[in-house]
């Protein structure tokens, strides 16, 4: 298993969804750290924790585009991806991103 904490592996601030809406998008998180390491190990599991926030945009281009761009399945995704909130404010992200991963659809 490997694990990505956002706050301290990529940014504190992650924001926007493609990467010329500037540093820190969902689109840089994906491609250049969470893409890699799920296509590399059994099971990454991802820390939410410690950011200011996330804003939809983000987390919907981050891990729904693991589907609708990257080519992965939602199935394939339960087994793989472990998403940790060890506080609450964070809980809440938890069940966004799943929505967003089974409700997206590949291009």
């Amino acid at each position: 298993m490997t694990t990505i904490a956002i706050a301290k592996d990529f940014s504190d601030v992650p924001a926007g969804r493609y990467k010329k809406d500037g540093a820190f998008s969902g689109e840089q998180f994906r491609d250049d750290l969470l893409r890699p390491r799920l296509q590399s190990s059994e099971t990454v599991e991802v820390i939410l924790d410690d950011v200011e926030g996330y804003g939809s945009s983000f987390l919907e281009e981050a891990f729904g585009g693991l589907v609708r761009v990257a080519g992965f399945t939602p199935d394939e995704l339960h087994k793989k991806l472990k998403l940790v909130a060890r506080t609450a404010p964070y809980r809440v992200y938890v069940t966004e991103i799943w929505d967003y991963i089974d409700s997206a659809k590949k291009q």
